[in-house]
């Protein structure tokens, strides 16, 4: 048998490979991965979807800008509490925000966009223009 030559890439090649390649990210950065919502966009014929998923967060912490095509979504919020006992006071601060942007396309109907808030889920509608939207199969008569 032949001996075999293992490298020091080894080492996190198994990492990868047991914990998945962002492991050492998600562990080291874990607040952004925690703080940044997970989104969901989606197309029909009618119009563009977004989907914000922000449990914790009400309608009226969002702010949601739009300039040049840039579509970008925001939240800031900030949490204390603070409990007194006879000599002891303990307080807790909690601070999380996030911003994501979104390049809307050229057909995309940007003075009609719609934003609703709902169970933790944040909803927008950007509708297509009518040009831009499919139109049904029309038969034309050869004269």
């Amino acid at each position: 048998m032949l001996p075999i030559l293992r490298s020091k890439s080894y080492f996190p090649a198994f990492t990868d490979d047991f914990f998945g390649r962002d492991f050492l990210s998600n562990f080291l950065d874990n607040e952004t991965a925690l703080s940044t919502p997970a989104v969901n966009v989606s197309e029909n014929k009618n119009e563009f979807l977004i989907d914000v998923a922000a449990p914790g967060l009400d309608k009226d912490d969002f702010i949601i800008d739009l300039h040049n095509n840039l579509l970008t979504i925001s939240s800031e919020k900030e949490n204390k509490r603070e409990e007194k006992e006879e000599k002891c006071i303990r307080r807790e601060f909690s601070y999380s925000s996030f911003k994501r942007s979104f390049s809307l396309p050229d057909t995309a109907d940007v003075d009609k966009i719609t934003a609703s808030h709902q169970y933790g889920i944040l909803h927008i509608s950007i509708p297509k223009k009518e040009e831009a939207k499919e139109k049904p199969v029309r038969q034309i008569k050869v004269s």
